[in-house]
């Protein structure tokens, strides 16, 4: 399978890594104070799964990143076990990760 990486298509998709990494590292305080998550937990989660966002916007020219970014957004989701909003915000980042690749490659005309 031949997977074009456009220009349009990295800097869609960095944007919306780049607001997720903000949103998962503000789960860590919610996680801790209102959820009752042990801070550990709460902190390994957040900051990784933010990091993960950072290192995968910085790779988005490879195709393989695309892989990289769809696992994260399925991690994301998974936070919702311990902040049960996330379930519904990391189903909103997971369709925004979706159409920025969509709409990216039809805008550029790659098919």
């Amino acid at each position: 399978m031949n997977f074009t990486v456009t220009p349009g298509m990295r800097r869609l998709c960095a944007s919306v890594l780049g607001m997720e990494a903000i949103v998962l590292a503000l789960i860590i305080p919610v996680a801790i104070m209102v959820n009752g998550v042990a801070p550990a937990v709460a902190v390994t989660v957040g900051v990784g799964l933010a990091l993960a966002c950072v290192v995968v916007a910085g790779i988005l020219k490879r195709p393989s990143a695309y892989i990289a970014g769809s696992v994260v957004q399925v991690l994301a989701i998974a936070t919702g076990f311990l902040v049960p909003m996330m379930f519904f915000l990391g189903v909103v980042f997971a369709v925004l990760w979706v159409t920025a690749i969509f709409v990216a490659r039809r805008v550029e005309g790659v098919t």
